[in-house]
């Protein structure tokens, strides 16, 4: 149970910083101008800030049970 909670933890940030890099710099920018999609980069700000907001409450949810387990003496 505690491989679980700890790869969750783990989706839950790797998930953050890929999402958090999408949002603030050129990254998608540049990779969609590239193939020829940059007319897209519109409607990225309607795609990318919910998926950050889900990834940001995966991420406190899964510290919130992970200190939870530990405060009951689980390992």
């Amino acid at each position: 149970m505690k491989k679980q909670k700890k790869r969750l933890l783990v989706t839950g940030v790797v998930g953050t910083v890929v999402t958090f890099l999408c949002c603030f710099t050129p990254v998608l920018l540049i990779l969609l101008g590239s193939v020829g999609l940059g007319a897209l980069t519109g409607y990225l700000d309607y795609v990318l800030f919910p998926v950050l907001a889900i990834f940001i409450g995966l991420t406190f949810y899964a510290f919130y049970k992970n200190e939870k387990s530990i405060s009951n003496g689980e390992k």
